[in-house]
């Protein structure tokens, strides 16, 4: 039985890592968290202090070394979704072409088009935004940047411009009621679509 890939984006503190675990214990789809992945292999090669976050060994993930180190921080796909994403795109290539996969990423312009069936880009109010990045211990820039690319809508822009438009779906997430309402409206969406290719 076909089951689809879903990939689910956004600026992080939006809620991506919530809502893709419990879519994929409700629809029974295995669930791929790039970021836990980057981390698990252990591909990072020192510590940004500007950015508080870990730096990626792109000798390690790169075909082609660039001239300076990319920073794995949030909302900054140009920078640290490359050298992840080759190494991602290699470990995942199998289980993409199997189908039935949940992907949760903060960047998506480095994915193939053609992995995903349904691309679900999170929105969050900014105060509410804010409130989240703030208690998980991000200050400064980073707080700011991330702010930022959530006003100028930079996942949801990245999104359109990588995959085709009507595949792209952006949904509010800001509260409880928002998950639940996303959850149901995901799920449905998949059992259309299993019908629809089974």
């Amino acid at each position: 039985m076909r089951r689809p890939n879903v990939l689910i984006t956004g600026t992080p503190g939006v809620g991506k890592t919530t809502l893709g675990k419990e879519l994929a214990s409700r629809a029974g789809l295995s669930y791929v968290n790039v970021g836990d992945l980057a981390r698990e292999g252990e591909l990072y090669e020192g510590f940004d202090e500007e950015y508080d976050c870990p730096i990626l060994d792109e000798d390690r993930v790169s075909p082609a070394p660039r001239a300076t180190p990319a920073v794995f921080w949030p909302c900054s796909a140009s920078q640290s979704a490359l050298c992840v994403v080759v190494q991602v795109v290699d470990e995942l290539e199998d289980r993409m072409s199997e189908g039935g996969v949940i992907v949760d990423y903060h960047g998506c312009d480095f994915f193939p088009e053609r992995w995903f069936h349904i691309v679900f880009v999170l929105r969050t109010e900014n105060s509410c935004l804010y409130d989240r990045l703030e208690s998980r211990g991000y200050t400064g820039k980073k707080l700011q940047d991330n702010i930022q690319c959530e006003i100028f809508q930079t996942l949801y822009e990245e999104a359109v411009l990588s995959y085709k438009k009507e595949i792209v779906h952006q949904l509010p997430s800001n509260t409880p009621e928002d998950l639940e309402r996303n959850l149901d409206q995901i799920m449905q969406w998949i059992e259309q679509w299993m019908k629809d290719n089974n």
